[in-house]
C-alpha cells in the first residue's frame, strides 16, 4: 500500500514505538522506510555561551543522531525491513518543518511518528512537533503513542 514511509527518530521510547508501527506496516509489502534524525541546534543557542562549546555540543549531537539511526537500522535489518537513514542538521528551523520537507523531498507517502500526547500546560510549554507535522503535512501522518504500561514505567 505504501511505497516509502518517513519515520522521524529522536531516541525516545515514543519514537521507537513509531518505528515498530511503521515496520508492521511494511509486513509483506515492498515498502521502504526512511529513518530520519534531525540535529537541532536551537537548545544550544540558548545554553551555549562560547563557539567552542557550541561546536563540541553539535559534534556530540551528531554522534548521538548517528547512534540512534544505526540502532534503528539494525532493528529494521533484523526484521528484514528495507530502510535508509538520513541525518539532517538544522539551524534556526523548526524540526516539524524539516520533517514535512524531507517527506516531500524523498517522495514519502506516509509519516509515522511517536507522540507523547501531552495536554494542557505541558503541551503549551513544550509544544508538539508531532502536532505541527500533522497540521502541515501534505501526506498522511500516523501518530503513535506509547502503550499505557510503557508510558508510566
Amino acid at each position: 500500500m505504501y511505497k516509502r514511509i518517513l519515520v522521524p527518530l529522536d531516541g525516545s521510547a515514543t519514537a521507537e514505538r513509531g518505528l515498530r508501527e511503521a515496520m508492521a506496516l511494511c509486513a509483506g509489502q515492498q515498502t521502504k522506510l526512511l529513518l530520519l534524525h534531525v540535529v537541532d541546534d536551537y537548545p544550544l543557542l540558548i545554553e551555549t555561551s562560547s563557539m567552542t562549546g557550541y561546536d563540541e555540543m553539535m559534534k556530540t549531537l551528531r554522534q548521538y543522531g548517528l547512534e540512534v539511526l544505526a540502532k534503528a537500522r539494525k532493528t529494521c535489518e533484523e526484521a528484514s525491513v528495507h530502510c535508509e537513514t538520513l541525518l539532517h542538521e538544522v539551524m534556526g528551523e523548526r524540526v516539524s518543518d524539516v520533517i514535512v520537507g524531507q517527506a516531500g523531498q524523498h517522495a514519502c507517502d506516509l509519516i509515522v511518528m511517536g507522540t507523547h500526547g501531552r495536554r494542557g500546560l505541558q503541551r503549551l510549554t513544550l509544544g508538539s512537533q508531532a502536532e505541527a507535522v500533522a497540521r502541515a503535512s501534505a501526506v498522511p501522518v500516523m501518530l503513535v503513542r506509547l502503550e499505557p504500561a510503557a508510558a508510566t514505567g
